[in-house]
């Protein structure tokens, strides 16, 4: 047989299945991000079985004994102080959550309705506070609520107050105003992203049909738009439960939060066990709150709708 009657024949040009898969964009796609991927998962696993590993063990003054023991967890659900600080962790982080939501949503809604050619603009204005450092940004608030700060002595050059208020820093509103200042960015993006996607025309739908301005943003705008705000929501609750520095600079000791508890087993309490068994069951709280916001959210939604 010729050599061009076999290169001809259905059996020598067909390809084999997993020659073919090699070839394919999905393929080339994951040897893209595979090293990236191992790299970040090696960072994320790794850390993450030393903690749980940690926590099933108990610190024995300089050593670690490794007998299998759940007294950690034990501490860590029935001690009242840890109990009350991841009762306030949560809350301070779903009031902030909501906060930030709350306000970045009409800041993402003008620039994808109104922003016109100005988008590009209005989203690198949203971006100029990620520029400092989150410590800076964190001092800075310090200053504006502080006892002679920016906002107790512009209330008082004006007259509405005769001495400066106390009670603006060192409490868990201070935590709270900073955080959200500090996360309104993060929500404001991905926010922007969803209203971006929505058709424009089934908006003028809603309005030929008879819905309001308020009615079609209920029944449109808001259900179409709700990844981005549960996006948001998670992306500033989350990091904001466990954060550290923002309390202890401007928490004072109504704004202690569990982080602080985590940081004093690692360091001066030198129980390395007991921080471990605090962080995971942060983590799996923080799992389930995140979890029932958003179950709860979607189920807003259908009701609004």
């Amino acid at each position: 047989m010729s050599s061009a009657a076999i290169a001809s024949s259905p059996e020598a040009v067909k390809p084999a299945p997993g020659s073919r898969w090699m070839r394919s964009e999905e393929a080339r796609g994951l040897a893209m991000i595979s090293p990236t991927l191992i790299y970040a998962l090696a960072l994320l696993l790794v850390p993450v079985t030393l903690v749980v590993a940690y926590s099933f063990w108990t610190q024995n003054y300089l050593e670690i004994d490794r007998t299998f023991t759940f007294e950690n967890y034990r501490q860590a659900l029935t001690e009242p102080i840890y109990r009350d600080l991841f009762i306030r962790s949560l809350w301070i982080s779903l009031v902030t959550s909501a906060v930030t939501v709350g306000f970045s949503y009409p800041v993402a809604w003008f620039i994808s309705f109104h922003g016109g050619a100005h988008k590009n603009l209005w989203l690198f204005l949203v971006t100029i506070p990620c520029w400092t450092s989150y410590l800076l940004r964190v001092m800075s608030w310090k200053v504006i609520l502080g006892y002679g700060g920016v906002l107790n002595t512009g209330l008082m050059s004006v007259g509405l107050i005769d001495e400066p208020i106390t009670s603006l820093l060192y409490n868990a509103n201070a935590v709270v105003i900073t955080l959200v200042h500090s996360w309104a960015a993060f929500a404001i993006l991905p926010i922007y992203v969803s209203l971006q996607k929505i058709d424009r025309s089934l908006i003028e739908a809603a309005r030929d049909l008879g819905d309001g301005p308020m009615r079609a943003f209920l029944r449109v705008t808001l259900p179409l738009s709700m990844a981005g705000v549960v996006s948001a929501f998670l992306i500033v609750m989350i990091p904001t439960v466990g954060d550290y520095v923002t309390p202890k600079l401007v928490g004072g000791k109504d704004g202690v939060m569990i982080a602080t508890a985590i940081q004093a087993q690692f360091g001066k309490g030198a129980n390395w066990p007991l921080g471990a068994a605090l962080s995971v069951t942060t983590m799996v709280l923080v799992s389930l709150v995140a979890a029932a916001v958003v179950l709860a959210l979607r189920f807003a939604v259908r009701r609004i709708r």
